[in-house]
């Protein structure tokens, strides 16, 4: 059995900072690809930051130069580090781990997402 779960996000001005954080636990193997994903309302799902397990980073032009992905392979962990923040980065956040569990087979697992809203 596989979890991830979310922590971090919230409320905060525009031009604040946000943490997010998402760890993996359970029955695994090894953690492939993990990232952000947003979603707002009526809208697809679409990718903000992605990091590999070597450490290769992946971002959304919308949010280069002030969010920051990274990850503690250790504890199974991803981070996003949220920096002058927007009211339109304001919908709800997903973290997404590529696992590979006891039967050495790379499943998707996601996060149950986390509201982040920024007030003008």
């Amino acid at each position: 059995q596989v979890q991830v779960v979310q922590s971090g996000g919230g409320l905060v001005q525009a031009g604040g900072s946000l943490r997010l954080s998402c760890a993996a636990s359970g029955r695994i193997y090894s953690i492939n690809t993990m990232g952000w994903y947003r979603q707002a309302p009526g809208k697809q799902r679409e990718l903000v930051a992605a990091i590999t397990r070597g450490g290769t980073t992946n971002y959304a032009d919308s949010v280069k130069g002030r969010f920051t992905i990274s990850r503690d392979n250790a504890k199974n962990t991803v981070y996003l580090q949220m920096n002058s923040l927007k009211p339109e980065d304001t919908v709800v956040y997903y973290c997404k781990a590529e696992i590979v569990g006891s039967d050495y087979i790379a499943h998707d697992y996601w996060g149950q997402g986390t509201q982040v809203t920024v007030s003008s």
